[in-house]
């Protein structure tokens, strides 16, 4: 799996980039989110919101896969942000 595209996020907030991932088949997932946690970056999946007007995460992942996805969003989010500084 790849960063398919990343797209940092400018303004103030948690959210610090938004990007989509494709996988080895070629299917792209639209609508990650990498964002500040008290823990350093993390990625959130595409979510909706219920009629009971809580989350659901639109896209499961086994634990393995979201750890594999978090490095390799955040190891590509901070090489962008070297390259603009």
């Amino acid at each position: 799996m790849k960063i398919a595209r990343m797209n940092p996020y400018e303004g103030e907030s948690k959210t610090k980039a938004f990007f989509d991932l494709e996988t080895e088949e070629g299917i792209v997932i639209k609508g990650f989110t990498l964002v500040e946690g008290p823990n350093g970056l993390f990625v959130s999946v595409p979510s909706e919101k219920g009629k009971d007007d809580k989350y659901y995460d639109r896209v499961l992942l086994p634990k393995e896969v979201r750890t594999k996805l978090n490095d390799i969003a955040v190891e590509k989010y901070n090489s962008m942000s070297a390259q603009t500084a």
